[in-house]
């Protein structure tokens, strides 16, 4: 499954729900017909029987869930498609779920920690990187940027970077 946004609150009493999605375009998650709510290994499929754009949000109705204590329930769940629903990215593309886990080291091998988000500013992506607690849990924010991300390797779980430690 690779997420590709999230349930953020019901929408009205009758079942619809608020998602924000992580996609390119606000409205690419209607892209695709299966989606799949839940959290890491807990997933399950659902029916979406109408969706619309409102204001920077998707609001959709799914099958099964028809009151706003239902829709309150699945608040905090995560959209996901398969991932051979996804088209293959191009040649230094990546899909955000892709990059969550990267192990991050700097050009001088200094051990950034992880990466475990991704999010959007307008201008670039940017990278939120966390070291373990052991380090005393160091959380980074790095621009995803061809200037600073020197090197993405996906098979390797790992990512090089031209950033400053004291940064």
């Amino acid at each position: 499954m690779v997420v590709m946004g999230r349930i953020v609150a019901p929408y009205g009493v009758y079942g619809w729900l608020k998602v924000l999605p992580d996609t390119e375009v606000l409205d690419g998650l209607f892209d695709y017909d299966g989606w799949w709510i839940g959290k890491q290994d807990n997933w399950r499929e659902v029916v979406v029987e109408q969706a619309k754009i409102h204001n920077d949000v998707l609001v959709v109705k799914l099958a099964g869930v028809d009151d706003r204590d239902q829709a309150f329930a699945c608040k905090g769940l995560q959209v996901a498609v398969p991932r051979d629903a996804l088209p293959v990215p191009d040649d230094n593309e990546y899909y955000w779920s892709d990059l969550i886990g990267l192990a991050v080291k700097n050009q001088q091998d200094i051990d950034f920690g992880y990466v475990t988000d991704v999010f959007e500013t307008g201008a670039n992506d940017v990278l939120v990187v966390k070291t373990g607690k052991e380090n005393g849990n160091i959380e980074r924010l790095i621009p995803f940027i061809d200037q600073v991300v020197i090197a993405v390797d996906v098979v390797a779980k790992t990512m090089l970077v031209d950033w400053d430690a004291d940064f």
